[in-house]
């Protein structure tokens, strides 16, 4: 699975403008997450049609758009989950750049994991 970050100004009405120009073009937001860091917007959301997504938001100026591997991994939904699962990583030596929620249903919570790149291999022998 791929992972798109979108780096923009901070400015009203960014997120917006790559929810439109997605949207426009038939692309639906899988999983998103959201932040501004001093001026820049960061935005990283899967889609299911990446060379779409990328396509759109190649329209829109001033943008930074990259994208990468990301493990989409199904972890039991209760208290101290997320804490094993990291903290295996963490004794592995894995350097995470993002982790966010996917899906979440009664009995488990689906988790978009990014880890260096040059962990990416590592990571998924040790998770899956």
């Amino acid at each position: 699975m791929k992972e798109i970050t979108i780096i923009s100004s901070d400015d009203v009405g960014a997120l917006a403008r790559v929810a439109e120009a997605l949207g426009s073009t038939g692309v639906n937001i899988e999983a998103i997450s959201a932040y501004g860091i001093g001026d820049k917007a960061i935005f990283r959301l899967i889609t299911a049609d990446v060379a779409t997504t990328m396509k759109s938001l190649s329209k829109l100026p001033n943008l930074q758009v990259q994208e990468a591997d990301v493990i989409i991994f199904k972890m039991i939904n209760r208290p101290g989950e997320l804490a094993k699962i990291t903290r295996k990583l963490a004794n592995r030596g894995i350097n995470l750049e993002s982790l966010y929620i996917v899906s979440r249903k009664q009995d488990f919570t689906e988790i978009a994991i990014k880890p260096a790149k040059e962990d990416l291999e590592k990571t998924k022998e040790i998770l899956l």
